[in-house]
């Protein structure tokens, strides 16, 4: 029997190493083949192309979206960036079927060329609807590390601490153990697209706690960072967007740990 973070890590291959239309259709290839109900959203701009896929689970009005982007960069495997994301939430839907919040609808988003300035999720935003949504989690970089982190929040909001309290419910310390970063200047994600829409949106990450000052000069001071790591940049980024990006990197640990905080996040939020 698989367990912990192994699980996540098999459904990682699925799309692991694949170009972004094999990665594509291997997620809904999974869905079909398990007679998993999904909704498929088609678009096409000037900018792109491609297909995202919903998975909803639970059936209340107060909808709560978690993102896993399913392409990556040329010439990148994308095991971090980003298929240890879809295989965490592809993993969830077994383990959240029977026990989603009264209330609660939970809605596994698997976006397109997020890779082209988050195309997939605009697209999202503009044609699809968006009543009852409390909040979105886009996930990144969630294959390497021991510590969380909520990234380009600005200023308190409900959803926030509805997130912060469901980790302090692990056992998790806030500036320790999880951490609470403010907007991002370079790095982004989908959930961009929603908080341009008014709604509250964050990115979840993992990384290692050892590297934490190094990663938080890294990435909110990019200029900066740009000389001092021409070299080498800090783990995880030190595959990101790399061909070093390979699902022999990815930490089963990490999986899980992302996996329980968002179960946890779940059960607070209904």
């Amino acid at each position: 029997m698989l367990g912990g973070g192994d699980l996540p890590l098999v459904l990682s291959r699925l799309v692991e190493g694949r170009a972004n239309d094999e990665r594509e259709a291997a997620v809904a290839a999974f869905l079909a083949a398990r007679g998993i109900p999904f909704m498929r959203h088609r678009f096409r701009t000037f900018e792109g192309r491609g297909e995202n896929f919903g998975v909803d689970l639970g059936s209340g009005d107060r909808l709560l979206v978690l993102i896993a982007h399913h392409d990556a960069v040329p010439g990148s495997p994308g095991a971090n960036d980003n298929a240890a994301a879809v295989g965490i939430l592809l993993s969830l839907i077994g383990r959240l079927r029977a026990c989603t919040p009264p209330g609660l609808r939970v809605r596994l988003l698997f976006t397109a060329a997020e890779e082209l300035g988050y195309l997939g999720a605009r697209a999202y935003v503009r044609e699809m609807p968006l009543a009852g949504l409390a909040g979105v989690l886009s996930l990144e970089l969630c294959g390497i590390g021991d510590s969380l982190a909520i990234w380009d929040t600005a200023g308190e909001t409900p959803f926030l601490r509805s997130v912060a309290g469901a980790l302090e419910g692990l056992g998790l310390k806030r500036d320790e153990s999880y951490h609470v970063v403010g907007r991002i200047p370079v790095f982004g994600s989908d959930h961009r697209a929603f908080a341009a829409a008014g709604i509250p949106a964050y990115g979840l990450t993992i990384v290692p706690a050892s590297q934490a000052d190094a990663l938080r000069q890294f990435v909110l001071s990019p200029g900066r960072s740009v000389l001092m790591h021409l070299v080498r940049r800090p783990p995880p980024f030190d595959t990101y967007h790399t061909s070093r990006d390979s699902l022999g990197t990815l930490q089963p640990a990490a999986l899980d740990h992302v996996a329980r905080a968002l179960e946890a996040i779940i059960a607070g939020f209904g």
